[in-house]
């Protein structure tokens, strides 16, 4: 796992400060990093001259987090401080390969989904390390303005505007298409009026992947995509840029506060936007918290029950929307939106657009499809 947690000693954590600044090897940054009281009074002590200086003056390094992670706490206890209620396992090997107590039982589908990612995550920057990421994330063509894409559709159409996404299957219902050809389904989407598209990128669970993401980029298709993905580890980010990827999605209900705010920087950085799904209150004050953020999800699907309920949205909104106003934050209402009664509910809750899937494409046309969700065609 790649937090900033982990990469307060890492020599990556330079992709995040300014880049005029000297830094320490790897080796000599963990010894600063991690550990002792001591270790931090040297870091406090460095002298602006120093190489350790910028680490010791920059906010996120000096963070709670990273003095409970110095002081001996375990992610998993500074998460749960937070009311993060999705455990990390950190291991290298999927859950069901486990005996006796290595046997681990997830507590919900979120959370089998982050450990079978964490093991996925594991394999393929084995593959692939995370410089590389870096490199390829870097030299690929600029990102599209997401955020500018919403604002305009909902300008344009008075209505919420829609992030489509291409989306094979589900954990809760299996196969979604059989016929899944992602292109013709993301060209059909931009043609009748979708402001943004949604690539699911997971593939054990979702039966996504980035080969999709790259796919539909090099498609031709305009339109901005952003990465559906559980994003455990920074080499997700970047990997997503190097595809074609506008946007990523971030899960606060998995991410510590620091992350969070670790991996807005490297989105900013990449030209991208940070998507932040919440799925209830205490997540969404932790997120209104964080300086920078654009967008956030409210997600109506249940993390306990995986049942959805739109009265979410509304919920939330009534509570929070004066704030969420104040600070320019565009909301995005996700699942259980299926008819215009749906889109005109969540609308007059106050969101700016609306993330659908399983509702457009299990329809035969799935860019037809839209028209049926509005109520009217939309202006492309």
């Amino acid at each position: 796992m790649e937090s900033l947690l982990a990469a307060t000693g890492s020599v990556h954590i330079r992709a995040t400060l300014p880049a005029t600044a000297a830094f320490p090897a790897p080796s000599a940054a963990r010894t600063v990093a991690v550990g002792s009281a001591a270790a931090r009074a040297v870091r406090c002590a460095a002298a602006k001259d120093s190489m350790f200086y910028p680490l010791e003056h920059d906010e996120m390094f000096n963070a709670t987090e990273v003095i409970q992670w110095e002081s001996g706490m375990s992610i998993n206890a500074i998460a749960a401080a937070q009311g993060i209620r999705i455990r990390r396992r950190c291991q290298s090997r999927y859950p069901s390969e486990g005996t006796g107590a290595d046997r681990a039982v997830p507590r919900n589908i979120l959370e089998q989904i982050i450990w079978d990612k964490e093991v996925e995550v594991s394999q393929k920057r084995a593959k692939k390390p995370l410089q590389k990421a870096v490199e390829s994330a870097q030299s690929a063509p600029p990102a599209r303005d997401f955020v500018g894409a919403l604002a305009a559709a909902r300008f344009r159409n008075g209505v919420p505007a829609l992030i489509a996404e291409v989306k094979k299957a589900s954990p809760s219902r299996g196969v979604l298409r059989e016929h899944f050809n992602p292109v013709e389904i993301a060209d059909a989407y931009e043609k009748n009026g979708a402001a943004c598209l949604s690539i699911l990128t997971d593939e054990k669970h979702f039966q996504g992947s980035f080969e999709n993401l790259e796919t539909v980029r090099n498609s031709g298709v305009k339109c901005p995509l952003l990465c559906k993905e559980f994003v455990i580890d920074i080499w997700q980010i970047y990997h997503a840029r190097s595809k074609g990827a506008d946007a990523i999605l971030l899960i606060a209900a998995v991410l510590p506060d620091i992350d969070i705010k670790y991996m807005l920087r490297i989105c900013k950085n990449l030209g991208m936007t940070a998507l932040i799904e919440v799925h209830d209150e205490r997540e969404l004050d932790r997120v209104l918290k964080i300086d920078g953020v654009q967008l956030i999800g409210i997600n109506n699907r249940s993390l306990e029950t995986f049942e959805v309920d739109t009265a979410n949205t509304k919920i939330l909104l009534e509570k929070r929307g004066a704030i969420i106003k104040k600070k320019g934050i565009l909301v995005v209402s996700e699942s259980g939106l299926f008819t215009p009664d749906d889109v005109a509910y969540v609308q007059d809750a106050g969101v700016s657009a609306v993330l659908v899937g399983e509702s457009l494409v299990t329809q035969e046309d799935p860019g037809q499809a839209i028209t049926g969700l509005f109520g009217k065609q939309l202006l492309a």
